[in-house]
């Protein structure tokens, strides 16, 4: 079920094995890096999602990961091992649940007591045998929230996500027109989506971050409709010079925007 994102299909040996991305490893070390922001963009506007708001989180978390295994190599001794921020094929949130950070929830992403969801998975996985951490138990209970409110009703099971029916899916990873079928149902969404997260009883619980890298654009969470229908590539540029959205690219964000509006 995941469309044109053929990149899945690939390496499940090594999904399901990580020493054959890094030889000879013994532990995966999961990492969670908070991005839920302190201002949102108004409710009258198109919408980007929060993880996007800032700076590329690949460059920050990668940054990050490096001085851990600078601080491990320097507290320990010689480590061998790679960094992971949507890199290569690691099945992040399972390793993440395996180690005991948080479970999954109904809408597949993973969820902690503490912050909810909106945060960054990575991994460090080394050669080191290390003290590990155990699953916590699920605490979504009944509730059905995020299920409920997909408008595009990708969620077609308990943590079954149809990645093709998905906004976030049809606004980034589709390079081809959107079908005219799901015309009225992406409730402003321009750039990925955070319907079941926003929805999610546990994200009550979310927290501004403290990574100043992860602030936006001053600009950007003032602009109105009529400023991102009227956008061009110039601002474009301006306003996402380091930001995830420039995935999608100028005219993939104008695209989104013409099928919102019309």
């Amino acid at each position: 079920m995941h469309g044109e994102m053929a990149y899945m299909e690939n390496h499940f040996d090594k999904r399901l094995n990580p020493t054959l991305l890094v030889p000879d490893s013994k532990s995966v070390i999961s990492l969670l890096l908070n991005y839920f922001p302190s201002e949102l963009q108004p409710s009258e506007t198109y919408k980007i999602s929060k993880y996007a708001y800032g700076t590329d989180y690949h460059f920050i978390i990668k940054d990050k990961l490096k001085q851990l295994m600078d601080f491990i190599s320097e507290e320990i001794g010689e480590v061998h091992g790679r960094a992971f921020v949507d890199s290569a094929p690691v099945l992040d949130k399972a390793w993440a649940a395996k180690s005991g950070l948080g479970w999954i929830g109904k809408h597949s992403n993973l969820l902690t007591k503490q912050l909810g969801s909106f945060y960054f998975i990575a991994e460090l996985i080394v050669d080191l045998d290390l003290e590990y951490d155990t699953p916590v138990t699920d605490h979504c209970g009944s509730c059905t929230a995020c299920i409920d409110a997909c408008p595009t009703n990708a969620i077609v099971a308990d943590r079954v996500v149809d990645g093709s029916k998905c906004i976030s899916y049809y606004t980034i990873e589709l390079k081809n027109e959107i079908p005219t079928s799901e015309k009225g149902k992406f409730e402003d969404w321009m750039f990925g989506c955070d319907i079941c997260q926003d929805v999610c009883p546990w994200n009550r619980f979310s927290k501004p971050n403290n990574e100043p890298l992860f602030n936006p654009h001053p600009e950007l969470l003032s602009m109105t409709k009529k400023d991102w229908e009227e956008i061009t590539e110039d601002v474009f540029q301006k306003l996402f010079k380091k930001s995830a959205v420039k995935r999608t690219k100028f005219l993939g964000l104008e695209r989104n925007i013409n099928f919102l509006k019309d």
